[in-house]
């Protein structure tokens, strides 16, 4: 399996496709033209960990053998920033791991999955400067969900129900200054939530290529019930990073980076296409490629820990930076 060594070498790519341009191969190397023949981008496969290809792409047999080669995922995105298909190139046949999975019956990994990420969003919300008696109200209510988090841990509607409501403490006081509503996931009503939508996409897919390293069975999860085609481990293995992409949306909302005339409105739904998405990706991408080795290692040590049957405080936990 790889090491954190190696990891920290490795490379996470988003390509724009435009009309024209296409991938090939060249001595192990990945190589993208534009319709000149001219290179845009090159580098080689050894260090590509997930390549997220953004906009229509033809899929050769080479790109695909590469991708089982050199252990890469690839992973396939509309113009408007939609996953349709994703070329995964994890590890198949660890038993012994999924048979675990489907043995397990207890909460306490779902539990301590929500109490991290509700740490993760109240130190975001200590991390603001000038905190109003809204902010602060919050803080509060915030830490008595974490101490509602301690007395039962058997009880899933409880978990849920503590996750929802300090979800919307967290985000009335976080976005107060932008006119915030609510969360709604795929909704699309307003630009921030069409923002999370994108950036929680990067972070679920980078996790799906995580999980992917060891063998999991990623439709079973711990906290998210098993539904239909849904990667419910995937949906649990994010909650506690989700307030990296909260922190850097509030960023460039602060930095006057996000435009509302970069959106199309469809129907009520703020999207996102082509050329105007590109600065939006950059950004959202970067807290993900400055922790992607606090990633690796929390994936790294939650299967460690998931093997070993390790007692739930021997879990890893992730942090925002102070």
């Amino acid at each position: 399996m790889m090491s954190p060594k190696d990891f920290k070498e490795k490379q996470i790519i988003c390509a724009f496709i435009n009309k024209g341009e296409k991938f090939s191969f060249k001595n192990d190397n990945i190589i993208l033209t534009d319709s000149d023949g001219k290179i845009i981008h090159h580098s080689t496969c050894y260090l590509l960990f997930s390549l997220f290809i953004i906009g229509h792409v033809t899929i050769t047999s080479g790109l695909i053998q590469r991708s089982k080669k050199f252990g890469f995922s690839i992973v396939f995105m509309t113009t408007s920033l939609r996953v349709y298909a994703m070329l995964s190139a994890g590890v198949e046949g660890n038993v012994l791991l999924r048979k675990k999975q489907y043995e397990y019956e207890g909460l306490e990994i779902a539990s301590h999955l929500v109490d991290n990420k509700i740490h993760n969003q109240l130190s975001l919300l200590k991390k603001t400067r000038q905190k109003t008696d809204e902010t602060k109200k919050a803080i509060e209510l915030l830490e008595q969900h974490i101490t509602d988090m301690v007395p039962d841990k058997s009880d899933l509607k409880r978990i849920l129900g503590v996750e929802g409501s300090a979800a919307r403490i967290y985000f009335n006081a976080v976005f107060f200054e932008y006119k915030w509503i609510a969360r709604k996931p795929r909704v699309k009503h307003d630009m921030i939530n069409c923002l999370m939508d994108i950036g929680y996409t990067l972070l679920f897919n980078l996790i799906d290529a995580m999980l992917d390293l060891y063998g999991f069975d990623k439709y079973h999860g711990v906290y998210h019930r098993q539904f239909y085609q849904r990667k419910s481990l995937v949906c649990d293995i994010v909650e506690p990073f989700r307030p990296l992409i909260d922190e850097r949306i509030l960023k460039a909302l602060h930095l006057h980076q996000c435009h509302e005339k970069d959106f199309d409105i469809i129907q009520g739904q703020y999207r996102l296409y082509g050329k105007n998405s590109v600065p939006y990706i950059s950004w959202l991408m970067e807290p993900l490629l400055e922790r992607k080795d606090d990633i690796f290692l929390y994936v790294r040590d939650y299967y460690r820990a998931f093997m070993k049957d390790k007692p739930i405080k021997e879990y890893p936990v992730f942090r925002l930076m102070e």
